[in-house]
């Protein structure tokens, strides 16, 4: 077995979700989900088929984002993994939604932080051991982020007064 360390290359403003299903219907199911959640949303999303032909399967609404997710999914090569870009939504609007996808079996992360996805090579071909997402803490929180973050989230609309 060999470890590699595959950067992902995306733009800043766009979040990426990374995860495994089990099916090649993921593709069409994950399109159908996040368009009737979000139905503005731009979207990319690549899926490593891990058996017959063994092709990288797409959709999307987003011809940049689509080719962020195939590149990625085309370099990480980990069978029955996808990538998925999306902007105009942020991953809190769309995982509970995803979580529902009959197919989808794990989530390896949803971020738009810098990230590596660290895979496994073996004889019989690439799994996903993990990702490392954004970088190391620099400290603890203090009162003034504490209120600061507070402040963001309510910025944001994720909380009320």
């Amino acid at each position: 077995m060999e470890l590699k360390v595959v950067k992902i290359e995306k733009p800043e403003d766009i979040n990426i979700i990374i995860g495994m299903s089990h099916f090649i219907k993921t593709v069409e199911d994950v399109e159908e989900a996040l368009i009737c959640t979000v139905p503005t949303i731009k979207f990319g999303l690549a899926f490593c088929e891990a058996s017959g032909p063994r092709l990288l399967r797409f959709a999307g609404n987003d011809d940049a984002l689509l080719e962020v997710a195939k590149k990625n999914a085309m370099a990480i090569g980990a069978g029955h993994s996808f990538v998925l870009c999306i902007k105009d939504a942020y991953p809190i609007n769309v995982l509970r939604t995803l979580r529902d996808v009959m197919e989808i079996v794990n989530f390896f992360c949803a971020t738009a932080n810098p990230l590596e996805v660290i895979v496994a090579e073996t004889e019989l071909g690439r799994g996903i051991v993990g990702v490392v997402d954004g970088e190391s803490p620099l400290g603890i929180e203090s009162e003034k982020d504490i209120a600061d973050r507070k402040e963001l989230l309510r910025k944001f609309g994720y909380k009320i007064a």
